[in-house]
């Protein structure tokens, strides 16, 4: 059985917020608990194996967080299964997660929500389509929220 601790990010197309978010994670957790978790994402409305987006790839760069490798994948049954801890980019995010795994609800949180179980607030905007501005704008923001939930994730992935 793996003992690693499994993050889930859900975004729509899995090439921008979900990919950014994951990387993001991956740099604090790696410094604070190496080896003790494994990050992923899907999108609601992904297809397999599409690159992250060209800006979501550079912006990741501001953390030395290397997207130049991921391959997008859809959200399905299983991955929600496996995940221990769920963070959903919108509202609607959220439900298509409880939609195809209602035991899910423990598990799932709204990304600007965590770790209030509400499934109700505001979501992550969408930098697709946009420049490299916005898209730096919304690693920054991931990063910030991140900085803030690491110590109840960190609690998280020693609990298990």
């Amino acid at each position: 059985m793996d003992s690693r601790y499994k993050i889930m990010f859900v975004c729509t197309g899995n090439t921008c917020r979900s990919p950014m978010a994951e990387a993001a994670l991956k740099v604090l957790l790696e410094k604070e608990r190496p080896g003790k978790f494994e990050v992923n994402s899907s999108g609601t409305s992904a297809a397999n194996g599409f690159p992250a987006t060209m800006y979501g790839i550079e912006a990741a760069k501001i953390w030395d967080a290397n997207l130049s490798q991921h391959k997008s994948q859809p959200l399905n049954p299983q991955l929600i299964e496996d995940a221990d801890l769920i963070f959903a980019m919108t509202p609607s995010h959220y439900k298509e997660i409880i939609r195809m795994r209602k035991d899910a609800a423990g598990k799932t949180f709204l990304f600007k929500n965590f770790p209030d179980p509400s499934p109700k607030g505001d979501g992550l905007a969408d930098p697709i389509g946009q420049e490299l501005a916005v898209y730096n704008e919304t690693f920054l923001e991931i990063g910030e929220y991140l900085g803030k939930y690491l110590p109840e994730i960190l609690k998280r992935i020693d609990a298990k």
